[in-house]
């Protein structure tokens, strides 16, 4: 399964294979990059990454056997409108939304960081 081959056009969407949506190289990077800090600070344990038809969704988890405490999404029909990426809290609620990855994660940089 690929990750987009580096791809970083977001309006694309879809990859080759299977039609799915998913997360770049740069943009999985990112998001693995943040996730290792968390796991060393002890605030994260697990996560999990579902290509769907419609979104890609890297899911982060406190502990295995609970929901997700946050949900990074790439979805590519938002990306003309509100912006293609998202988190998500546990709630549901939308924390953050945008057309750039690095800028809608400062919102969790930043609430870790006040803690």
């Amino acid at each position: 399964m690929g990750f987009g081959a580096g791809e970083s056009d977001v309006s694309e969407g879809a990859s080759a294979a299977g039609n799915r949506v998913t997360f770049s190289r740069l943009e999985l990077n990112r998001i693995l990059n943040l996730y290792g800090r968390m796991v060393s600070d002890g605030e994260w344990r697990d996560y999990a990454i579902d290509f769907l038809k419609d979104r890609a969704v890297f899911s982060i988890f406190r502990r295995a056997s609970e929901i997700p405490i946050y949900r990074i999404e790439k979805d590519p029909r938002l990306a003309r409108k509100q912006g293609a990426y998202s988190v998500i809290s546990a709630s549901g609620q939308v924390l953050r939304r945008g057309h750039e990855l690095e800028r809608v994660l400062l919102v969790i940089d930043r609430k870790l960081a006040l803690v």
